[in-house]
């Protein structure tokens, strides 16, 4: 029987060994648990609760990360602890304010272009809310705390050993206790993580590794850390050892379904050649949405100039954006590429030594002059090496605009639409021009003296100046327009107009109070999905609204149609917009439209995750009128995304060559 005195010091000894050994460690992960559960409700994604699987998964990836703090003296894993706490607490706020902007978290190609956060200023802080500092209040007494504990003077062992040898045995007990504790850790943590990540994609979110079609899915299935690490491993799969060449079979099956098209492709009907020559000038507007179409607010329409072309044009009511994280840089892509974006980062970034069968390019064969205009920093979205690659003669970016009317990011609409229209003045004719605007760019700030709108109950609010900046771009494609007219540009020139992206304003009540009605999800999904597109022929021929489902993608195929060149030598997913051929729009999240229904994914992989809407009473309806739309988007995004990461383009035209010699 243990006496007195000794038992009193074994529970000292034990209340130590608790103290610093796991209280840190017990504080640390329930103060990550909480931040996660913090950054799941701020994130609002519609139709996915955290579960008992995603609560488990979450508390083996905190293990996974901390498991080797255990091995360290105490001072050292409580300073390790508090370092992982600021780390990580500063990876998943950077995700929050990434994800309200972006609808996506920050992947590796993302941090390969945080040179460009600088630029953002006033979009990031208004993206910040009070009620964020939930995420670091505990900062205000662990670091201090912190700091206090591990520069506090150190007892001499001489104060606590008193027989020789006594010491080194304790200390190695000690070591092989932490070792022993942090491999159990270790080992429960895998088992939590992976046991659950693996029955998921055995079940309801198989071939979800494969496919990535959509990164919420991802985080749906790994939880944020588990996103980040098989994030870091793709990165250094596919970037730093070297990605695995596709296996021959899958590289026969994309050439089989890229011929198969092609020899679809006709240079047939009543609008192929007809504007052979025309000039083409085509204007990527920033977030440019289309329910401003046609609307009015406070007795003035938001869009008249815009509503006036259209009774000279044709206007797809029913145009989607199919942009992904690359957002801008993905519509620039997409629109001129035919292909689709990529599940992480941005083809610009990522891709842009690949090859590409491009609108500039191809009309640089048929004798065109191609320049881009976008006034602001040519390094932005590697514009720079992309437009090389994409044969532009020129990019005329901020360096070659006189800034005499800064608005928001860069030169007002109005004066980069003059300045660029001047520099066309010396360019020979036909031409391609690709123009870029900036001035509705998120936070939407319009000077008060260039506010023209009554917003109402709007006003003050983001949702309110964003009907302000849409209807100063509005007054600038006036302006535009009239300057073509003095250029005798009007009547010789293809004219296009579409928006980029949405606005990253996802309160669906804004949106109900503007358009004076309710909204489902399918109505918020279109909303939030569909920009405008406006093609002015040059004899203002084929007027009319167009309710088909087009996408981005549909884009360079019809210009070169009306120009007369065939789809058939070249690799796009897309095709014309000029026949009464049913078209599938697939985007990136894996959402789809098609003629009668669409296909709304949610978190949850698989078809039956998702829910199939008939596009005429605008409700759900039987998934399976969805099925062939679902396999045809998945297989359209797998073939562009091997195209992009294999250089599959590449590969086809060199076998071409071969066979021809």
């Amino acid at each position: 029987m243990l006496s007195s005195p000794s038992w009193i010091d074994i529970r000292s000894r034990v209340s130590r060994g608790l103290h610093y050994r796991y209280t840190a460690y017990l504080l640390f992960l329930i103060l990550m648990m909480y931040k996660l559960i913090m950054l799941d409700h701020q994130l609002h994604i519609a139709n996915m609760k955290l579960d008992r699987a995603d609560y488990v998964i979450a508390v083996g990836s905190l293990l996974l990360i901390s498991f080797w703090t255990l091995w360290l003296p105490a001072r050292g894993r409580l300073a390790s602890l508090t370092l992982l706490n600021l780390v990580w607490t500063g990876i998943l706020y950077a995700d929050l304010i990434y994800y309200r902007y972006f609808d996506d978290f920050i992947t590796v190609p993302v941090l390969m272009q945080a040179g460009q956060v600088g630029s953002l200023g006033d979009s990031i802080r208004s993206l910040i809310h009070s009620v964020d500092l939930l995420f670091f209040i505990d900062w205000v007494v662990i670091v201090p705390f912190t700091a206090v504990m591990v520069f506090r003077k150190r007892r001499t062992t001489s104060q606590t050993y008193g027989f020789p040898g006594e010491f080194q045995r304790h200390r190695r007990k000690r070591v092989f206790g932490r070792l022993a504790a942090g491999a159990l850790v270790f080992i429960l943590g895998m088992s939590m993580t992976f046991v659950p990540i693996k029955k998921a994609s055995d079940t309801w979110a198989v071939g979800l590794f494969e496919g990535n079609w959509w990164n919420i899915t991802l985080y749906n299935v790994t939880g944020l850390i588990g996103f980040h690490g098989y994030d870091l491993y793709r990165y250094g799969r596919d970037h730093l050892i070297g990605q695995p060449k596709l296996a021959q079979e899958e590289v026969n099956q994309v050439k089989a379904w890229f011929d198969a098209k092609r020899g679809k492709a006709s240079g047939t009907g009543a609008l192929f050649g007809k504007y052979k020559g025309s000039n083409v000038i085509m204007i990527q507007t920033e977030a440019f949405m289309n329910f401003v179409i046609g609307q009015s607010i406070g007795g003035q329409e938001i869009t008249p100039n815009f509503n006036r072309l259209m009774k000279d044009s044709m206007y797809f009511s029913n145009f989607y954006h199919q942009t992904g994280q690359g957002r801008t840089s993905d519509a620039d892509f997409v629109t001129h590429s035919s292909l689709l974006p990529l599940p992480t980062g941005s083809v610009f970034t990522r891709y842009a030594d690949r090859e590409y069968d491009t609108l500039p390019e191809i009309l640089k064969e048929q004798g065109y002059a191609a320049n881009v205009f976008h006034a602001y920093d040519s390094s932005f979205w590697n514009r720079t090496t992309m437009y090389r690659e994409m044969n532009y003669d020129r990019f005329y970016s901020k360096k070659d605009y006189e800034m005499n009317d800064v608005l928001g990011w860069s030169l007002s609409d109005k004066a980069f639409f003059a300045q660029s229209l001047d520099r066309m003045k010396g360019i020979e004719q036909p031409f391609y021009s690709f123009l870029i605007t900036l001035t509705s760019h998120h936070p939407y700030y319009v000077p008060k003296d260039a506010r023209k709108l009554d917003t109402g109950e709007f006003e003050g609010t983001m949702f309110g100046d964003y009907l302000q900046s849409i209807h100063y771009v509005d007054e600038a494609f006036g302006q535009f327009e009239e300057q073509m007219k003095q250029q005798e540009l009007w009547d010789n020139t293809i004219l296009l107009i579409y928006g980029d992206h949405d606005n990253s304003i996802k309160e669906i009540s804004d949106y109900e109070k503007f358009l004076g009605r309710d909204l489902n999800a399918l109505d918020m999904e279109q909303i939030m999905n569909q920009v405008p597109l406006l093609i002015r022929l040059p004899d203002g021929g084929n007027a009319g609204v167009y309710p088909e489902a087009a996408g981005m993608m549909n884009v360079t195929p019809s210009i070169l149609h009306l120009l007369g060149v065939s789809e058939a030598p070249y690799y796009w997913i897309g095709g014309h917009l000029f026949d009464d051929k049913p078209r599938l729009i697939p985007l990136r999240s894996g959402a789809f439209s098609e003629e009668k229904v669409f296909y709304l994914p949610s978190e949850t992989a698989g078809l039956e995750g998702g829910t199939c809407y008939d596009l005429t009473t605008r409700q759900p309806t039987d998934i399976q009128a969805c099925r062939d739309g679902y396999d045809e988007t998945r297989k359209q995004l797998q073939i562009s995304d091997e195209v992009i990461t294999y250089d599959l383009l590449k590969l086809f035209k060199e076998q071409g060559k071969g066979q021809t010699e």
